[in-house]
């Protein structure tokens, strides 16, 4: 009898089979629905002791939070321990906990409805922005404030610590906090109800090595403890029941799947280099400095694009100078000498930052966004640059600016740049005089442009996300024109193409930070075409090692000269497709 078949999201590779184990946490109902409350009485007695309570409780909150941080330093290391660690920084941050004393002193809430209401506002907050990311940072406010009702209210909590054998966890949600204490060698995968693909707990899935599947909607429900459960994270496929014929077929894919990544574990320490043995970098990016340790270990030679906005936007207000430097030198450092591009911060279109109070906009993505930001609010982008500029004293820091549309821009950015040096040099303050600086080509008007600003750039990095839809006047998050969107678009290539060429006609570098750079099918195309660095997200580097050894430069030249002659993407793909099969004959 064929099982029940459930389509969710996958957010960790693998296929695991085992038993079903259905989890209900136990958490406090933190920013969700009202609960019954009653004011406390208006005596300042009352009110300290409800204070006190509300004290306790956060000690009690940030001890758990330390503790639970140091055990995902031994199960995911460093870098993803910094998801805990970070919420225990959001208990200090004055627009969190102290919000709540106040509600407690101003509007004599009980400390249980105090916490329920920030976090709500907060939580809130998160889920009206357009930006998945920023959406699921959401998950992680009311990890915390459930965390802080279950410590307001002591008592027996709902744990994992029924599990015996091997299981797959089917729950609701799992918090982060719920994922780091998972034993992989006893939740081999999980399926959730809710959350989304770039939610903490599925970086930590990751991490960990579990299969996982998240936002399955109400068909969870027909999953019963004890069922035989697939799970295949790469299509995001979860069987109930499954026939044994089926059952068989998803033992032998498991242990396909299993002796694949055992293979590429072994690229992680090795250089990538091609068949003829010519060099690639290959570097990382990366949305947070904690992420760069995760880089190291997978064999990055470098961070290629640190996006600094998400440091702004994971904070409920503006990160100061020295936050700023602490989280750019951690990251310089994890690399341990080689090479950080940290990005100027890219706000706007879809990635929002109400503490800016940016105007609403009809186009956002056309609008006021990134440098244009950073040039009109000038104390932002001096503010982010003396932090990078001291990171760069003590490692190998370069930066860039994004959205860069014209020379005017270019040059008003450096002026500003200059202006932060100047005010280094006068305080005394060390800094790396020689420190690289480039720009995003993502805007066709700099791609074309490529020559004139090859003469005074350090290096570009190709931003092809964002170059492909502003080519093509696609918006990549529209459903219905999504279908243009594609980036072995003869227009796009032939914009590589120049940029690559100008900037090794002026002795410059070209680096290419967008999904394109990540793709294998795009691989041998790239090297033909010249590019000097590649930036991806970390979990591709091994893969793309595998296919670069496989890879001749000179066959890759003569592709690339074949491929640029061609009229239609759908025609580039299949002449790299038949180049992939001939490889691999």
């Amino acid at each position: 009898m064929k099982g029940l078949h459930i389509q969710g999201i996958g957010v960790s590779e693998g296929i695991r089979i085992a038993q079903a184990f259905v989890y209900r946490a136990a958490h406090g109902n933190a920013g969700g629905a009202s609960a019954e409350w009653k004011p406390i009485a208006a005596d300042p007695a009352v009110v300290e002791a409800e204070l006190a309570k509300l004290k306790e409780a956060k000690a009690r909150c940030a001890g758990e939070l330390e503790r639970l941080t140091e055990k995902a330093k031994e199960t995911v290391g460093e870098e993803q321990a910094g998801i805990l660690a970070g919420q225990r920084k959001l208990l200090d941050d004055p627009a969190f906990y102290p919000k709540m004393e106040a509600r407690v002193r101003e509007k004599l809430e009980p400390a249980p409805q105090a916490v329920s209401e920030i976090v709500s506002q907060v939580a809130s907050w998160f889920e009206g922005m357009t930006n998945d990311y920023m959406k699921e940072r959401a998950a992680d406010i009311r990890d915390i404030g459930s965390r802080l009702l279950a410590c307001l209210s002591p008592g027996e909590r709902a744990g994992l610590e029924g599990i015996t054998g091997e299981v797959i966890l089917v729950a609701d949600d799992l918090t982060p906090s719920d994922t780091v204490q998972l034993d992989p060698a006893k939740v081999v995968g999980f399926i959730t109800r809710t959350g989304g693909a770039t939610s903490h707990t599925a970086i930590l899935a990751r991490s960990l090595g579990i299969a996982a599947i998240v936002g399955a909607g109400d068909a969870v429900d027909g999953i019963d403890d004890g069922d035989t459960l697939v799970v295949d994270g790469a299509a995001g496929l979860c069987i109930a029941r499954p026939g044994e014929a089926e059952a068989e077929q998803y033992r032998l894919r498991m242990g396909q799947d299993l002796e694949r990544r055992k293979s590429l574990e072994a690229y992680a320490a090795r250089p990538a280099v091609t068949a003829d043995g010519t060099r690639v970098e290959l570097a990382a990016n990366i949305g947070t400095a904690a992420e760069a340790g995760a880089a190291a270990a997978q064999g990055a030679d470098g961070v290629g694009l640190y996006r600094t906005e998400f440091l702004f936007m994971n904070s409920p207000s503006m990160p100061g100078e020295e936050e700023q430097y602490r989280a750019y030198l951690e990251a310089a450092k994890l690399m341990e000498g080689r090479p950080v591009i940290i990005r100027t911060m890219d706000i706007g279109g879809d990635k929002e930052l109400p503490y800016l109070q940016l105007p609403k906009e009809v186009n956002p993505f056309l609008g006021y966004r990134a440098i244009r930001i950073g040039l009109s609010r000038k104390e932002l982008l001096l503010t982010q640059l003396r932090a990078v500029l001291r990171a760069s004293a003590y490692s190998k820091v370069k930066v860039m600016f994004p959205m860069i549309s014209g020379l005017q821009e270019w040059r008003q950015a450096k002026e500003i740049l200059a202006e932060a040096q100047a005010e280094l040099r006068q305080e005394g303050v060390p800094f790396d005089e020689n420190m690289e600086v480039g720009i995003m080509v993502e805007i066709p008007s700099t791609a074309v442009m490529a020559g004139q600003f090859a003469r005074e750039v350090d290096f570009f990095s190709i931003g092809t996300n964002d170059l492909v839809q502003y080519t093509l006047a696609v918006d990549r998050m529209n459903e219905h024109v999504a279908y243009l969107y594609d980036y072995f678009h003869p227009a796009v290539l032939q914009l590589i193409r120049t940029v690559i060429e100008a900037s090794h006609s002026a002795g410059k570098w070209t680096g290419m930070c967008g999904g394109m750079a990540g793709d294998p099918l795009a691989a041998p195309l790239l090297l033909g075409l010249g590019l000097d660095e590649w930036s991806m997200e970390a979990g591709r580097l091994s893969p793309l090692k595998e296919v670069l050894a496989g890879l001749d430069r000179q066959e890759c030249r003569e592709l690339a000269e074949r491929v640029l002659l061609l009229d239609t993407p759908q025609a580039v793909r299949q002449a790299l497709e038949e180049f992939r099969e001939s490889k691999s004959v």
